[in-house]
């Protein structure tokens, strides 16, 4: 009885030093090298950096989390049970990062959100404490039944954590395409052009959740408007990143070839 005492509270300090070293390791992975002194500077491009950099921050959190969830199953393939536990571990603090994190710089989310929220966190709990109790047994039947369970609940944290993304980038793209519309402020505009330009450069599904939400639409109203004449080369640029995709091809044939683009 001491000795499975013993063994239980040796590893949850395991548990918890995983969670610390992880958690620790992307903080600073974070941080600037150097500081800004100029405050004045720091607030006028507060409303970009909170857009622009936090979302590169949750990109950065959600490859570390589908690279962890790719080890996960090629490690329980191989019956490396206490490399799949640590793994797991690693990867329910990822995710409560991730959704802390979010929540901390997101004007608003959804019911749709929040209950997804909770899914890949309960599901995330659960996979650890199936990983755990595959430690607690070296018996070969016990084991093979409990590995079929772990690998469906590695699949459903990779679905819920797929589609808690993408809809965390959606509403994203949403909500710059809603400042670009709307926003009659010069500055408010171009810090979402700017905002949108390096979601569009994180890759073609970024590209392709733009078009599907109006970008290309958005872009060329601002091309369309004398008063925003100093942010065509931006919107333009922009424009033609979300054009490489099929989507934004589509929306372009839609759009017809305006004027501007010939002269």
């Amino acid at each position: 009885m001491h000795l499975i005492q013993v063994d239980s509270v040796q590893r949850w300090m395991e548990d918890l030093k995983l969670m610390t070293d992880c958690e620790c390791m992307c903080i600073l992975q974070s941080k600037p090298i150097s500081i800004e002194k100029d405050e004045q500077n720091e607030l006028i491009l507060s409303s970009q950096y909170s857009t622009c950099d936090n979302l590169q921050l949750l990109l950065k959190r959600a490859w570390i989390i589908s690279t962890e969830l790719t080890r996960v199953a090629q490690k329980l393939e191989k019956n490396r049970w206490q490399r799949v536990h640590s793994m797991t571990v690693r990867v329910n603090c990822h995710v409560h990062s991730m959704i802390n994190e979010y929540n901390t710089f997101t004007r608003s989310s959804s019911e749709e959100m929040h209950q997804l929220e909770k899914l890949l966190i309960d599901k995330c709990s659960e996979f650890t404490a199936f990983t755990e109790r595959c430690l607690q047994t070296e018996d070969e039947e016990i084991l093979k039944s409990m590995k079929s369970c772990v690998n469906e609940t590695l699949t459903t944290v990779a679905q819920y954590f797929g589609q808690l993304i993408e809809l965390v980038l959606t509403q994203e793209a949403q909500n710059l395409l809603r400042q670009i519309e709307l926003s009659g402020s010069l500055p408010v505009t171009e810090s979402a052009i700017s905002s949108l330009f390096s979601l569009a450069q994180e890759g073609a599904h970024l590209c392709r959740i733009i078009a599907k939400e109006g970008g290309v639409v958005a872009l060329f109203k601002i091309c369309r408007q004398d008063y925003f004449r100093c942010l065509y080369p931006q919107a333009l640029r922009t424009l033609a990143s979300v054009c490489c995709v099929e989507e934004g091809m589509h929306q372009l044939e839609k759009v017809g070839t305006p004027g501007f683009l010939t002269d």
